[in-house]
């Protein structure tokens, strides 16, 4: 389901939410398009890019606004993002939670890494001896083809296994963890 565009201008109640300037929607739109690529909600990006230009911490009130997300969108957002180590709250005189964008890439990347790639591919042997053992019901042929295509993910999955936590381990992660 495809949001209402970002509002120029909100006023909600005593506070007066500001639209967003030029930086921000660019820095917006570049963390979407990242976030295409890595196969992230575009919403988690908004809200990340939104915090990493800002120069103060901000409540999620002023993202749900500013970026026309419902509560329950901005609220997994933020959730996620603080799972990751992307953002973290700061606290402020204010009694709501205010967020700030955490900008150091080696965490970042070695989090996702271990959270998002390296925990799918821990579970994929039961996956794939669920698939060989179907393709042993398939014909001959289509079975022996399935069958050689398992070994190749086996494969894959292996040296993903093996690879991963080198990569972990340049980023600064300890011993891929």
């Amino acid at each position: 389901m495809k949001r209402n565009p970002i509002p120029a201008v909100t006023a909600s109640g005593r506070n007066h939410f500001a639209p967003l300037n030029p930086v921000e929607k660019e820095a917006i739109q570049l963390f979407v398009q990242l976030a295409r690529i890595l196969g992230q909600r575009p919403s988690v990006a908004e809200i990340y890019g939104l915090l990493f230009v800002s120069p103060r911490p901000l409540p999620q009130d002023d993202f749900i606004k500013r970026l026309n997300l419902s509560k329950g969108s901005a609220s997994q957002g933020v959730s996620y993002l603080l799972e990751l180590g992307a953002v973290r709250p700061v606290p402020v005189a204010d009694r709501r939670v205010h967020y700030e964008a955490v900008a150091e890439l080696r965490n970042l990347a070695s989090r996702f890494l271990r959270q998002q790639v390296l925990a799918n591919f821990e579970d994929s042997g039961v996956r794939l001896d669920r698939i060989a053992a179907e393709a042993k019901k398939l014909s001959a042929a289509d079975g022996e083809f399935a069958l050689a295509r398992v070994n190749t993910l086996r494969v894959w999955s292996k040296n993903t296994r093996r690879i991963l936590p080198v990569l972990l381990a340049l980023l600064g992660g300890r011993n891929g963890k």
